[in-house]
This record gives C-alpha cells, structure tokens and sequence, in this order.
C-alpha cells in the first residue's frame, strides 16, 4: 500500500499499531517521508525529524517496504549531495526508494548519470511514474484537468538497479482505455516476478474512487500473463473499516 497520508501528517504511533493489527504478515507498506523533510528542508537539516518519523512508524517495521522519498521539481542537480548524505546517514535496515521531478534528471545528461550511478551504489530503486495514459485523455472535465495539473508528465525512465521496482501508474479515465498502456507494464512486471523479484506497482486514477476497478484491470491482465499471481479479493459492497 502506497502511503500518502505520511506525506501530509505524521500519524500518531497508535495509529501506526491499529495498521499493524489490520494486516497479514507478507503486506507491505510503502509509506512516504513527510512533506516537511523533502519539500520543505529538502533533506538538510531534518535529522530530528527524520529520527521522530522512524520512531513513530516502528510498529509497522517488519511490514514496511521501502520507504517513498518523493522530491519535488525544485529539487535539482545542485542538491545531489543532500540526497546522498541523507541516505547515507539512513539506518542500515531501512530500505528507500526515491522519486525524481527535476527536468535535468530526465534528459540523459550528466545530472541523471550522476543520479543513477548513485542509486546504483546504494542499490536503491528509481521510482518509474508512467502518466502516459493521464494525459493522453482530453481534458473534457474538471477531474481530469485536475489531474493533469497536478501529476508530473515525465519520461518513463526505469533504471535497472539490485532491487524491488516500484512503479507508479496513472490512468486513463476511461477505464478500458488503459489496456494498451498497461500492456508492456504487465510483460515486464511477469518477467519480474519470474526472476523471483518482487515489483511494486501501484494504480493511480483521475478520479481516486476509479482506482480499485483499475487495480482489478490490472490484476486480471496480469493473471493471464503470469498465473501465479493471486487474485485481488476487492469487494466493493462492504463497509470500509479501520485502515481499509
């Protein structure tokens, strides 16, 4: 589960307790660092904040993947060394993966070298935003105008690199739409798997209410492709209680 409610306000650990109580063993949480810390400090100077973040989400430490450092378009080429020693002075259990908006690091110059030599090394992934689909839909409502505002229309770069991939995908409005988009996401996702990895692939909407009948979409493309997959067991028609 993607967790953007971290971003925006830091929850309190009871709550991170009631989460813990709400999911099996093999879920994963993929919650992103607050807004404070990447935005705001850009990485500098948030060393408290950082420790008071990990100390409130320690009960959920056996389910976390790897934690979303998402970094807005002002965090350029210039603040690399902010990334790396923020990284480097990371515990060494904690698994991140970092997300990129600058232009620089989309234009296959040396600013994304630099970016990708230095995820490599630390064997972090890339987070892959594919928004493709988003914007090729006409902008004919007031939701997908919204959207499109507010989510980065960027490259699909995918850096291969010892570790899960994480992919962020946002959709087409119309549903059936997004089949040939989806497509090569679900060759490459197959083939993951098929090596043992574990991808992280999350589904995003115009409209956030769309993004389950996406996420079936997906999950059913996927099974035809690679079996092995377990079915989605999305049932709409209940009450959402607690965390879901």
């Amino acid at each position: 589960m993607e967790g953007n409610t971290t971003f925006y306000a830091t929850p309190s650990q009871e709550q991170c307790r009631q989460w813990r109580s709400q999911v099996p063993d093999d879920f994963r949480f993929l919650l992103k660092f607050p807004r404070l810390i990447t935005h705001d400090r850009l990485l500098s100077g948030a060393g408290r904040e950082v420790s008071d973040f990990l100390e409130i989400i320690a009960p959920l430490n056996d389910v976390l993947g790897p934690i979303l450092l998402q970094l807005p378009a002002s965090f350029g080429p210039e603040r690399l060394e902010n990334l790396w020693r923020f990284m480097d002075a990371l515990p060494p259990t904690l698994t991140c993966t970092v997300e990129v908006r600058h232009s620089a690091f989309f234009d296959k110059g040396e600013a994304e070298k630099a970016l990708n030599r230095g995820l490599r090394e630390r064997r972090i992934a890339r987070v892959c935003m594919d928004s493709r689909a988003l914007f090729a839909a006409t902008p004919d409502n007031e939701e997908t105008r919204d959207a499109q505002r507010k989510k980065p229309r960027v490259p699909v770069h995918l850096l291969p690199v010892d570790a899960a991939p994480v992919i962020r995908f946002v959709g087409h409005p119309d549903l059936e739409a997004n089949r040939p988009f989806l497509a090569p996401w679900v060759e490459r996702a197959a083939a993951w798997i098929e090596e043992g990895k574990r991808p992280y692939i999350f589904m995003h909407m115009p409209n956030k209410g769309d993004a389950l009948s996406l996420a079936a979409l997906w999950n059913e493309l996927l099974r035809e492709r690679a079996p092995m997959v377990d079915a989605l067991d999305l049932d709409e028609t209940q009450p959402q209680m607690g965390l879901f």
